[in-house]
């Protein structure tokens, strides 16, 4: 056979030459890869010496040939092929082994210069990897230093069979095409282009879905994001494989913590935070988020958003939990949550505060399908900063309310629409979540907080149609409201708070979650 050569991830590659040129193949290459098979000892030939051609414009310009192409793409069962390539002096090539320019290491660099860029941008590669996928029956194509291995035995064994060659060539098309994803994001200025692909690879194949007769599998972003914590570089320190509907609560955990600067502990059940709190510490943070619903926190998924101690672990190892996820533990607090068979036990790593977002990523939009198609949304990202708060009642809230006014209203976004939390001294203390009235979510909010309603403040996810919504909690005992505001009855939403002597204010953005 004879192999072109040309790789940028270079692991493995010459033991793998070293077993081709065992074999009588003919290896020729470019560049780098020339230099790396060279020095370790594989006889390697230039690919000028199928072109007749040497590498020009920097290097922008060697596999791009007739004699190359034509090699690849003629079909050897084709008659007129076989003369044309005769006729021309195109000898066949069997084998292409190439991976691309490192475009995602250089783009991602904080430092990197357009140019630098805009350089490695592969050409000769894509079109050597499309033209030998396309002729896969005859010609090999090699992307991934996985195959290496597994190809070479079959080539020990008498040769590739079919089946091999179609998954590699769709691999190699695979390839490419998240290849020119990331490079059509990093070229583009406009958030919704008119045509949108979205690169992924696959992390691990999961049990199953939602429900046991569903697939399912766990793809990240490629590139994983690093500028914010994230699921996708999670690192699992115990416990049995996660689930797709672990994975689901997992991420809404993380979701809740990430909204405070405080210390910050969330408890998911069904991806809807029935415990959420802060304090001075964690172990205060986790018992505040706990005593919001204990008996929903059973098989709960907790999130915090600093590192587990000693005694929040111990505290958290007396009751049942799926999941936790934090930025770290102490070697106390692994030992005691080790302990807890079941329990899956989650590192999510906190960058740098200066940490960079890589510019070719899709982090910031959040993908929902629908039949035929995918709804395409900015993420709901807020801060205290972000909220410019309309005192609309005539008693202002309290210094203790507006802090916890403020507390709520960043955990009502992650709670499923229609969205009402109650929240006291920095803890959610009832919550109502997807209902089809918000009235009801009011009401039920109030019912889960019991006694613990009175004296707490209300921060609902949209405004309120009609004033029942504002007797609900006062009748539980709510003393403030922080909600949107814009419905066509807010006069009359506003005159019920007077009445109740409920201070009112306004934020003029909502926060639904369907």
């Amino acid at each position: 056979m004879r192999i072109i050569m040309s790789v940028s991830d270079k692991s493995g590659l010459v033991e793998f030459a070293q077993g081709l040129a065992t074999l009588g193949h003919t290896i020729y290459s470019t560049g780098g890869t020339q230099a790396a098979l060279a020095a370790g000892g594989v006889p390697v030939h230039s690919i000028s010496e199928i072109t007749g051609f040497p590498e020009i414009l920097d290097g922008r310009v060697k596999t791009l040939h007739p004699l190359v192409h034509g090699g690849l793409l003629g079909l050897r069962h084709n008659p007129a092929h076989v003369a044309q390539m005769k006729e021309h002096g195109i000898e066949p090539i069997d084998m292409v082994v190439v991976n691309l320019y490192p475009f995602l290491a250089v783009s991602g660099r904080p430092d990197a210069r357009d140019e630098d860029v805009i350089e490695n941008i592969d050409i000769g590669g894509p079109s050597m990897l499309r033209s030998a996928a396309k002729n896969h029956e005859s010609v090999l194509v090699l992307v991934d230093p996985a195959d290496y291995g597994p190809v070479l035995e079959q080539l020990k064994a008498g040769g590739v069979d079919q089946t091999t060659r179609r998954k590699l060539a769709a691999k190699a098309y695979q390839h490419t095409a998240s290849y020119d994803t990331h490079v059509a994001a990093y070229l583009r200025d406009e958030p919704f282009p008119a045509d949108l692909t979205v690169a992924m690879k696959k992390v691990e194949d999961l049990r199953y879905g939602e429900n046991p007769h569903q697939q399912a599998a766990f793809y990240v972003d490629s590139p994983p994001l690093r500028a914010r914590p994230n699921i996708a570089t999670a690192k699992q320190l115990h416990g049995k494989a996660l689930s797709y509907n672990n994975y689901l609560d997992l991420d809404g955990a993380l979701a809740c913590v990430l909204d405070y600067k405080d210390t910050a502990v969330s408890i998911i059940k069904h991806t809807n935070p029935c415990g959420l709190a802060t304090a001075g510490d964690v172990r205060t943070a986790y018992l505040k988020a706990y005593a919001g619903d204990p008996v929903s926190a059973f098989g709960g998924i907790i999130g915090s958003n600093r590192v587990i101690d000693e005694a929040t672990a111990r505290e958290i190892a007396r009751h049942f939990y799926e999941v936790v996820v934090a930025p770290g533990y102490t070697d106390e607090a692994l030992d005691i949550l080790r302990t807890k068979r079941d329990l899956r036990i989650m590192q999510v790593d906190f960058p740098p505060a200066d940490s960079v977002e890589h510019p070719a990523a899709m982090g910031d939009f959040d993908f929902r399908r629908v039949s035929g198609g995918f709804l395409v949304q900015t993420l709901d990202r807020v801060t205290e900063g972000d909220v410019s708060l309309k005192v609309v009642t005539e008693r202002e809230p309290t210094p203790q309310e507006l802090a916890d006014l403020m507390f709520a209203w960043l955990a009502v976004k992650h709670v499923r629409s229609n969205a009402i939390v109650l929240a006291k001294e920095q803890a959610l203390v009832g919550v109502g979540a997807g209902q089809m009235s918000r009235v009801d979510s009011v009401e039920i909010a109030v019912r889960k907080a019991g006694d613990r309603a009175a004296g707490s403040v209300l921060a609902s996810d949209a405004f309120f149609p009609m004033p029942d919504g504002i007797q609900a909690a006062a009748k539980g005992g709510a003393t403030a409201i922080i909600q949107p505001g814009g419905s066509v009855k807010d006069d009359e939403t506003i005159a019920e708070a007077n009445k109740h002597g409920i201070a009112m204010v306004f934020t003029g953005r909502r926060h639904f979650k369907h």
